[in-house]
């Protein structure tokens, strides 16, 4: 049986939701190709908003041939220029028009990658066809020189309605049963990502031609996990706070280096003073609350914090700032883990201490913790402190560290 995501790709642009102005941008680049100043168009966005399909439906639209390569297949200069080189001066089936598409060039990120990016330019230059080049985040410092010779058109998240639209439309045309309400559950599951969601409906409604709601039960939350970077471009150039609310839902990073990595980069964003005042007024709230919450253990507050650093800062600025930002970690992410390391052998030696003494590890690190180094510094004393708190050699190594 075929899959559902390839039996339902677009044919033309009305068939593709949520991505109307960015459609019209990409088919404008197409079409007025021979007058544009820059030979590539770099679409970009996370997975499944419907970056190729909407490169080929244009075409389509267009009567144009699609040669696609996949930048993942290949790593030097020497294979992009054979690739990429020979779909260029390969001749167009029925003397029709064509274009370039060269999905995922973020598969040349690697080190292996040597000379790549410039041959890809020297290609981009050259070529009498317009390029099409996608991916999920342009924004690494390798990709500066891409970028600038390239029309960049942002495919946004697709929203849940959006996602809906695509499965109703499915199971109407299947003969699918289905409630309303779950399958905007299913919609939502799907993180903005439409092949995803198309897959799930099959993996739960091939069998039974329906779609019930302890159907949702068999399949677990998507976890994707998004990049810090996707994050903060989600805040910094949205005005839409529905969009900028959900940014960190799905990031490892943790809430403290969150807050380090909006404060390194929100001046580079906001240049207009009085929405980077408004915006780091929102993060000064937010820290106010990481406080209280270290302090008082009331968690609830980690609502209002997030609320904060995405909507709030979001609703700084009145408009999106156009200008590329290559957005960068603190150096203080490094200090903060080498302090969270130094503080973890820390509480270890001080619950063993605990442990030995049937006290408590908090009354242990304020009133022994400080006279430790001190009896450290004296070799017999040392020794019976390794071997009565069988301390690991880490442990000994940062106990000496302390010595004064």
């Amino acid at each position: 049986m075929q899959p559902l995501i390839n039996r339902y790709v677009p044919k033309t642009t009305k068939e593709i939701f949520g991505q109307d102005e960015n459609i019209k941008k990409l088919k404008n680049f197409i079409v007025n190709f021979a007058k544009e100043k820059k030979n590539s168009a770099l679409i970009y966005g996370t997975s499944g908003v419907g970056k190729t399909c909407s490169a080929y439906a244009i075409a389509n639209e267009l009567g144009l041939e699609v040669i696609e390569v996949n930048a993942s297949d290949f790593r030097n200069a020497e294979q992009i220029n054979q690739k990429i080189g020979n779909a260029i001066k390969q001749q167009s089936l029925f003397a029709r028009g064509k274009i370039i598409l060269v999905d995922e060039v973020d598969g040349l990120s690697g080190r292996e990658d040597r000379g790549g990016i410039q041959a890809l330019l020297k290609l981009i230059e050259d070529s009498p066809y317009p390029l099409i080049l996608t991916s999920t985040n342009p924004f690494d410092n390798k990709f500066s020189s891409l970028r600038s010779k390239s029309s960049l058109i942002e495919f946004k998240q697709l929203d849940h309605l959006s996602i809906f639209k695509i499965l109703k439309g499915i199971c109407e045309h299947e003969k699918i049963k289905y409630q309303d309400d779950v399958l905007k559950a299913l919609s939502r599951r799907s993180g903005g990502d439409a092949r995803a969601a198309i897959n799930d409906l099959q993996a739960l409604a091939h069998e039974k031609k329906e779609l019930a709601e302890e159907s949702l039960e068999e399949l677990s939350e998507r976890n994707k996990t998004d990049n810090i970077m996707a994050a903060l471009n989600k805040i910094f150039k949205t005005t839409d706070l529905k969009i900028a609310i959900s940014a960190f839902d799905n990031v490892e990073e943790e809430l403290n280096e969150q807050l380090l990595w909006i404060d390194e980069n929100l001046p580079k964003e906001y240049t207009n003073p009085e929405e980077l005042a408004k915006a780091y007024e929102m993060l000064s709230k937010a820290d106010v609350f990481n406080r209280r919450i270290k302090r008082w253990q009331h968690y609830r507050f980690l609502v209002y914090i997030n609320a904060l650093i995405t909507a709030g800062i979001a609703s700084a600025k009145k408009e999106k700032y156009k200008a590329l930002v290559g957005y960068k970690p603190t150096g203080r992410i490094l200090k903060l883990w080498w302090a969270n390391q130094k503080a973890a052998k820390k509480k270890d030696i001080a619950e063993k201490i605990a442990a030995k003494t049937h006290s408590s590890k908090k009354e242990i690190l304020k009133s022994t913790m400080p006279y430790i180094p001190i009896m450290f510094k004296n070799k017999e004393m040392r020794n019976n402190i390794i071997n009565q708190l069988e301390l690991e050699p880490e442990e000994v190594e940062w106990l000496k560290g302390q010595v004064k």
